[in-house]
């Protein structure tokens, strides 16, 4: 039975880093939507247009990039202070 405890122990920075990576991508999505939808807010831009400008793969790479360095930055801190 230790060695269930043990696996566990094991797995839960991994799932730690994940749910922070997709939270920080979250964040990305949401501030990139307000721009967007308040941007483009013109006759016949709806909310539908908004989400298919900014759902692409450039803007995927950006916020998973940015969430992993975000991620590495806020765990050094979190260790050093």
């Amino acid at each position: 039975m230790p060695s269930d405890q043990t696996n566990r122990q094991r797995g839960k920075p991994v799932l730690r880093a994940l749910i922070e990576i997709a939270f920080i991508i979250f964040l990305f999505y949401s501030n990139l939507l307000m721009g967007e939808f308040s941007r483009s807010n013109g006759r016949g831009k709806t909310l539908a247009w908004a989400f298919n400008d900014m759902l692409t793969e450039k803007n995927f790479a950006i916020a998973l990039i940015s969430a992993c360095i975000g991620y590495v930055v806020f765990e050094h801190l979190r260790k050093r202070l």
